[in-house]
């Protein structure tokens, strides 16, 4: 993986079923299944295996394969990661600390398809932060996108009863998976407009070891506290299939996607997660889709896609 978009090499031949470009649209139909193993090990793992230790050991194996690959760059970039280290610290702790211990907290109370459908609003939030901050234009159909989307979110946390918005009784695990999305939005507008000296997947590496050191005094804490990570067959394959998938995989599939069709194309893993998510929760978890499930992604498909809508030239 390079960090600057690269494009198809001069001798690639365009309708060769192995070319680069045909590559990115395999993995843009593998992504969101390697993401979505990450709310299905937090579904599988709840009341087991201790949030907080499920993702700082994530993170920590990402880590150690990201430096197998981009150590070297790092290290030739260690004073940029001195300049930067309070950007890369926040980043850390939003996007292994928030995004990762918060979903594997909000899973014990909550099913994998609604992390997954609430999850899927995060681009909605994207694009409300870069307007409320950043001062990006909003037309009039990105605004009804959003609008539509938020109710979507709000009729699966209120599982499809609106006397839960006036009462607010809404469930725990809903409301730290919302936390994570707001997290994770943040995070991703930070690496959008906060500039770095250092490459897209350098930069990742460093974020990955300030995201690290952030969580090793709170896995510390609850492994003397509240409880430790038990070492058994299914918490040691529970934490390598989230370095290995959702870790590593899908980041790196991620970036290849977007290097190679480009971010508009790439934002499609997003959109497609909650699909992946709830056939996946089906089919391993025995979940079923409930009509408030439905009734909310026929509201937040729909909205994420009008809400990332591009203005006309």
């Amino acid at each position: 993986m390079t960090d600057a978009n690269i494009p198809a090499p001069p001798g690639a031949q365009p309708n060769s079923l192995f070319n680069e470009r045909n590559a990115a649209y395999f993995l843009l139909l593998l992504a969101p299944a390697l993401f979505g193993a990450n709310m299905l090990v937090a579904r599988w793992m709840a009341g087991e295996a201790p949030p907080v230790a499920l993702a700082f050991w994530r993170w920590f194996g990402v880590l150690m394969l990201m430096l197998t690959i981009r150590g070297p760059k790092l290290w030739h970039h260690r004073y940029d990661v001195l300049a930067e280290w309070k950007d890369l610290l926040i980043l850390g702790v939003l996007g292994m600390g928030i995004c990762g211990a918060f979903v594997y907290i909000g899973a014990e109370t909550t099913t994998a398809t609604n992390i997954g459908l609430i999850y899927a609003s995060s681009p909605v939030m994207i694009v409300v932060l870069a307007w409320r901050f950043y001062g990006e234009r909003l037309t009039a159909v990105q605004v009804a996108g959003g609008l539509i989307c938020l109710a979507g979110v709000l009729w699966i946390i209120a599982r499809g009863n609106p006397d839960a918005l006036l009462t607010l009784s809404f469930s725990v695990g809903d409301l730290w998976i919302l936390s994570a999305v707001i997290g994770w939005a943040v995070y991703v507008i930070m690496l959008k407009y906060r500039p770095s000296a250092m490459g897209i997947m350098t930069r990742f590496t460093a974020i990955c070891l300030f995201g690290t050191l952030a969580l090793l005094p709170f896995y510390i804490w609850e492994s003397a506290a509240v409880k430790a990570l038990p070492i058994t067959e299914d918490t040691l394959l529970a934490v390598a299939i989230l370095i290995l998938l959702p870790g590593f995989g899908a980041y790196q599939a991620y970036a290849k996607v977007q290097a190679v069709l480009g971010a508009a194309r790439g934002s499609l893993i997003l959109y497609m997660g909650p699909v992946y998510v709830a056939f996946l929760a089906w089919f391993f978890l025995g979940e079923t889709l409930e009509s408030y499930h439905l009734v909310g992604a026929a509201l937040v498909l729909p909205g994420i896609y009008l809400a990332n809508r591009l203005p006309k030239r």
